[in-house]
């Protein structure tokens, strides 16, 4: 029996996601924390869904270890990459205000793309809508936020949901914001969770071994 759940950090992840009418499996999870004083605060629990169909585009690293994995930042570019559906789902721990979160990705999406000069006014305009999405919300505690990476084109769909309210979207159309927001939650060693892609190694190391 498979299971329909996988707990991170006691936050029930599905063990798949329907997008598009198809099930993405859950291919990598962790967290966001920062250590202040020796104290591990979390911020959000991550889950990473991605079609199957993933590992074709992955053969090249067939027989390198989840730990070797974990290192290589072309792997991730690759899975970044790859021309399949791609889904995060992201579980607030400990609550802040949605402005909070959204300066943070506006700030690492900008300074990636300044470094390879592909920041300019329509992607600067791109990001303040997503900055002025978050902008009046609250993330309390076990809202989620989702990010929809379609296989077949450069865009996104950011939503976020709350408990007894209606789920609020925005489509993201600018190509290298979404490539960034890719990068952000799967950009190897820069990512903003090594859990997460620590996670995604070793469990597309086992999938690539098959």
């Amino acid at each position: 029996m498979v299971k329909n759940e996988v707990m991170v950090d006691e936050i029930p992840f599905p063990s798949q996601f329907m997008v598009n009418n198809k099930p993405l499996p859950l291919m990598g999870h962790g967290i966001t924390d920062i250590e202040i004083h020796f104290l591990q605060i979390k911020f959000t629990a991550i889950g990473v869904y991605l079609d199957p169909e993933i590992v074709t585009h992955l053969q090249q690293w067939k027989g390198k270890t989840g730990a070797e994995l974990t290192e290589n930042d072309e792997f991730f570019e690759a899975i970044v990459n790859a021309p399949v559906d791609k889904f995060l789902r992201v579980v607030v721990i400990k609550e802040i205000k949605g402005s909070q979160y959204g300066v943070q990705l506006e700030s690492a999406i900008r300074d990636r793309l300044a470094e390879v000069d592909k920041y300019e006014e329509e992607e600067e305009e791109a990001l303040e809508k997503i900055v002025e999405f978050f902008q009046s919300k609250y993330f309390k505690k076990d809202s989620v936020i989702t990010y929809s990476f379609p296989a077949t084109s450069g865009s996104a769909k950011i939503s976020f949901a709350i408990e007894g309210k209606e789920d609020l979207e925005i489509e993201v159309e600018n190509a290298n914001v979404v490539e960034m927001m890719k990068k952000w939650y799967l950009g190897g060693t820069r990512g903003v969770s090594p859990t997460t892609i620590s996670s995604l190694a070793n469990n597309i190391c086992v999938e690539l071994s098959k």
